[in-house]
């Protein structure tokens, strides 16, 4: 099983990065394979709704986000972790997900999903909501805590202080952990995944 983790934050090494690393030893003491994609310094475009994503599996601007829908194809599971700025995700972050949950949305159907947002102080709440969306809308199983999972700090080492926040990301690993064992499990044993119906759109046009 593999893990993919998207870091949203333009630090490579952050306070980000620092929560990510609690739930990454979760993940590899347990047998499964990490990979951690940085959205960094690079620029990000925002979604324009030109579609070309429906007709090709790909977004029309190459950057990080192509190669984040590449690598979804194998990836059994995925962590979505942003910094807070201004109550809300990075700019960047949120480019992303709008990007690559209207291009990869049908296909990351069922796979697990766990977030986290990392603040100073405030805003996390607001910022977490805003995040937790995104796989909501894409039938991905939203990964739990015992608690919201947020950290807080002004640096990496802030954050590895912050024990109660690390002890959160690190209990929502393990539940993300039994989560994909447990969806292995039952496809192993033939239980089939949930039908759909076609979808159906309200636009309140009489006809």
């Amino acid at each position: 099983m593999k893990i993919l983790m998207i870091n949203g934050s333009p630090h490579k090494n952050g306070c980000t990065a620092a929560g990510l690393e609690e739930m990454e030893g979760v993940f590899r003491a347990a047998g499964i394979e990490v990979e951690t994609l940085c959205i960094g310094t690079q620029a990000i475009h925002g979604c324009i709704g030109c579609q070309s994503c429906k007709k090709t599996g790909r977004c029309v601007f190459d950057d990080l986000v192509n190669v984040a829908i590449e690598k979804s194809h194998e990836a059994d599971g995925f962590v979505f972790a942003s910094p807070v700025h201004y109550a809300s995700l990075s700019g960047s972050m949120t480019s992303f997900m709008d990007r690559f949950l209207y291009t990869t949305a049908a296909d990351l159907a069922n796979k697990p999903a766990a977030c986290f947002v990392s603040a100073r102080r405030a805003g996390t709440t607001a910022a977490l909501d805003q995040l937790m969306k995104y796989p909501s809308y894409a039938e991905m199983p939203v990964v739990t805590s015992h608690y919201w999972p947020m950290i807080h700090g002004f640096t990496a080492e802030d954050v590895r202080k912050d024990k109660e926040g690390t002890q959160i990301l690190r209990q929502m690993a393990r539940n993300m952990v039994w989560l994909m064992k447990s969806i292995e499990a039952g496809k192993a044993a033939g239980v089939p995944l949930p039908e759909h119906e076609e979808r159906v759109f309200t636009h309140f046009i009489s006809h």
